[in-house]
């Protein structure tokens, strides 16, 4: 049996996802980048690489991660690129994404042997959360002034626009990209390609996938452009757990139990917007679910159990691929969980362990 923590990720359902995302591109006419941000645990980059055309980062160090490990096609943004990373990044990109006119300007010459992009903040998006709403006010995120745009469009053959958020309302994507249309139809048609971006959330149980990919190809006919999605969340929705140990139980008026894992260390996402982790699990023993770290809010949430708890149990939390493994972190000195697979056969793999020496080489 191997030893928790670890993130578990399950290739079947991983393989669910790619079926939907080959689909989409085959009636669309769009092309899918894997979206590094959320998701770029390249042990699994074998099952996903057949189905996506490519991947999209937003740092130097991703961008080079999507060359290496994934191949294909590979987008290169950064909210600001440093003068020391550019050529760098030029030698690992097809297209080179600039987030201001200023970085455009600055840096749009010694990308000439690359395919040019700006990001358009279109001032609206379907986030929920301030914290990660790009059209917040004062968003640093992208270019909105239209004519400003215009007066560089010569100087990109591309935009990316990124403003969806875990959508998985069709008719508000169809709203939203209209209004995105009437706004910079001008300019949409001035260019080869158009990114949509990432956060449609079209791997989801019932979402209208024909609808969609029917708005895309319309859209791509409309402008003339070649349509890409940056799917994060949608590509490995539900393809991997995070699995963990009871190591203690504690009664304060509520029943708790502490796992040899933290919310903080392994879950961030978790604890920055304020969310209960997902374990699939119901019954009368109510239960406090708490990590192993010294914060005082490291708490995955309360859960329903058939029987009480007891050290030594292991506890399963679902849906933990996107944002987890890109965020995890050595708070507190707190083991890191093993990456393991579990192959389409059923049996498991660990991909990766650590250790001491991976901590004390991430401090010095």
């Amino acid at each position: 049996m191997i030893q928790t923590p670890y993130y578990l990720i399950d290739m079947a359902a991983l393989g669910r996802n790619m079926a939907v995302v080959a689909r989409l591109r085959e009636l669309s006419g769009a092309k899918a980048l894997l979206a590094l941000k959320c998701f770029a645990t390249w042990p699994a980059f074998d099952a996903m690489r057949d189905h996506m055309d490519g991947t999209t980062s937003s740092s130097l160090y991703e961008l080079r991660l999507g060359r290496e490990k994934f191949g294909k096609e590979t987008h290169a943004y950064s909210v600001a690129w440093a003068d020391d990373e550019v050529d760098e990044a030029v030698g690992y990109a097809d297209k080179i994404i600039f987030n201001s006119i200023g970085q455009l300007e600055r840096y749009g010459d010694r990308a000439a042997g690359i395919a040019v992009g700006l990001r358009l903040n279109p001032g609206i998006s379907t986030s929920g959360f301030d914290l990660a709403d790009p059209a917040r006010p004062f968003s640093r995120l992208g270019e909105w002034d239209s004519e400003k745009i215009a007066a560089v469009i010569h100087q990109i053959s591309g935009f990316m626009i990124h403003y969806n958020c875990e959508n998985g309302d069709f008719a508000l994507f169809d709203r939203q990209l209209t209004d995105i249309e009437n706004r910079f139809g001008n300019l949409l048609g001035q260019v080869q390609w158009v990114s949509l971006g990432g956060g449609i959330h079209f791997t989801g149980d019932g979402y209208p996938l024909e609808a969609l990919a029917a708005r895309l190809k319309a859209f791509a006919e409309r402008h003339g452009v070649q349509v890409y999605l940056e799917p994060g969340e949608a590509a490995i929705t539900g393809a991997a757990s995070l699995e963990v140990s009871v190591l203690d139980i504690l009664d304060n008026g509520k029943t708790l139990a502490i796992v040899d894992a933290s919310v903080e260390a392994h879950m961030l996402d978790l604890l920055i917007y304020r969310l209960a982790a997902r374990m699939e699990t119901d019954g009368p023993h109510r239960v406090m679910v708490c990590g192993k770290s010294c914060l005082a809010g490291d708490i995955f949430g309360e859960f329903g159990f058939p029987e009480p708890l007891r050290v030594g149990d292991r506890l399963s939390f679902a849906d933990a691929a996107g944002y987890t493994m890109v965020k995890k972190n050595w708070f507190n000195g707190v083991k890191m969980p093993s990456i393991v697979i579990r192959e389409t056969d059923g049996s498991l793999r660990v991909a990766r362990e650590f250790g001491y020496g991976d901590f004390a080489s991430n401090l010095g």
